[in-house]
């Protein structure tokens, strides 16, 4: 295969995985709550592993406009997903987390989904898995958006 053949390759594959990965997103939001949105998904995702976050925070990391976050947020907090309170270190400020049933809910359906990689990868040898999350790993920092653009 031509360096040519393998990057056309690569793009191909990973147009694929973001096409059947926007869909399941929307597939698991539902699991979650049937008002959920597959951004609501993904916000879910990134509370629960920092805790309480700020929404400056949300912003930055899903690369996003305060009314975006803040719509998403409110949204979350009316079905009982996401709590907001003040932040203790700068009143102005709010932080959110997830309720207790947030969290109930979004862990029930990432074990599913952990499970379901678990299950496709299986029958791959263990160096095989650990080189894939780390090529993973790596070409995601490629991707990442510099600081202000």
């Amino acid at each position: 295969m031509s360096d040519e053949q393998a990057l056309l390759a690569v793009e191909r594959e990973i147009a694929l995985l973001f096409r059947r990965g926007r869909a399941r997103v929307g597939e698991l939001s539902r699991q979650v709550h049937p008002e959920l949105e597959g951004m609501g998904y993904s916000m879910l995702g990134f509370v629960e592993q920092a805790g309480k976050v700020r929404l400056t925070d949300i912003g930055a990391h899903f690369s996003v406009g305060k009314a975006t976050v803040s719509r998403q947020v409110k949204a979350l907090e009316e079905i009982g997903l996401l709590a907001r309170e003040i932040d203790p270190l700068d009143r102005r400020a709010a932080l959110v987390s997830l309720t207790e049933d947030g969290t109930a809910r979004y862990l029930r359906v990432r074990d599913a989904r952990t499970a379901r990689f678990r299950e496709l990868l299986e029958t791959w040898p263990q160096d095989d898995v650990v080189r894939f999350a780390d090529l993973l790993v790596r070409f995601n920092d490629l991707t990442e958006e510099p600081a202000g653009s």
